[in-house]
């Protein structure tokens, strides 16, 4: 009784939200474990069954595992949407998930690279299709700040050179439109010519922008293994994710005065206050490189 209710909420977020395989993969993880626990801990059977309290001793549990509270704001923003759909489909009649607090979130400022830094990621010479295929993707990623999953779904029809832009589906299947600069232009043209042909020999009809060594998609664990390579190759030491170069195409703006607003288009945020974490970053490297430099710091 429990489960089904659950599959058809991820049926409605997948068909009705179309949202990515990505959320609806964290839905599902939050969901299923929130069953899980009111079956095994609590004895439901039944959603009618199911009370605040019941919810509220979930979430308890998930402090008592020493779950962060980033990751604790997510599963409640996952209950209270599985919750509102159940009254909405009426196999309830009230919603459990009301009047629950969500904790502050520690707000992590994200890695960047430096701009001598992203030089060296971006300027690795090679001239094999591969080689040519990573340089357009990396001199793409840092100049538009798309997503890794944005970016591997693109499409050749996608692009837009000759008028100096990028069209890509984000989250919740919105379009937007981002500008791309000369020297991204340059990488991605010559990865068309000289690099994509010779590595979609086996599938010259596909549409997909980046592909793999067998003309095939490239998928987030390819592009996972040439980051970590490049960052090698680049003599970088930090920490370095997908997201390490989203993180850093903000800054970089921010750093040499761009609007926060038009950022935050670029970026495809919802709400300008994911955007405003980067305002944070930027004047914590201005402290450290006051600190670094002035004689009387």
């Amino acid at each position: 009784m429990l489960h089904d209710s659950a599959k058809d909420f991820f049926q409605y977020l997948r068909i009705e939200r179309g949202l990515s395989d990505n959320t609806l993969t964290s839905y599902q993880r939050d969901i299923n474990q929130y069953i899980q626990y009111l079956k095994t801990i609590v004895g439901r059977k039944n959603w009618e069954e199911v009370t605040r309290t019941d919810m509220t001793k979930f979430l308890y549990s998930l402090k008592d595992d020493n779950k962060s509270s980033a990751t604790i704001s997510r599963h409640i923003s996952s209950l209270r949407a599985f919750h509102q759909f159940l009254v909405r489909e009426q196999i309830v009649t009230h919603d459990a998930s009301l009047h629950i607090e969500t904790p502050k979130k520690e707000r992590k400022l994200p890695d960047v690279l430096s701009v001598k830094e992203m030089d060296a990621l971006l300027n690795i010479p090679g001239t094999s299709p591969l080689q040519v295929r990573n340089k357009a993707m990396f001199e793409l990623l840092y100049a538009t700040g798309l997503r890794v999953t944005e970016m591997i779904t693109l499409r050749v029809s996608d692009l837009h050179l000759t008028m100096g832009f990028v069209q890509c589906v984000g989250k919740g299947s919105k379009e937007r439109i981002v500008p791309l600069g000369n020297t991204a232009i340059h990488a991605v043209e010559n990865y068309l010519q000289q690099g994509r042909k010779k590595l979609i020999k086996r599938h010259p009809k596909t549409d997909t922008l980046f592909v793999n060594q067998h003309g095939k998609p490239l998928s987030r664990q390819g592009f996972w293994k040439v980051l970590k390579k490049r960052a090698l190759e680049a003599g970088i030491n930090k920490t370095i994710t997908p997201h390490t170069l989203r993180h850093s195409f903000a800054t970089h703006l921010l750093e040499n005065g761009a609007d926060l607003r038009l950022v935050q288009e670029m970026l495809g945020h919802v709400d300008i206050s994911t955007t405003q974490i980067y305002t944070h970053v930027t004047k914590t490297r201005l402290k450290d490189v006051y600190t670094s430099y002035h004689p009387r710091a």
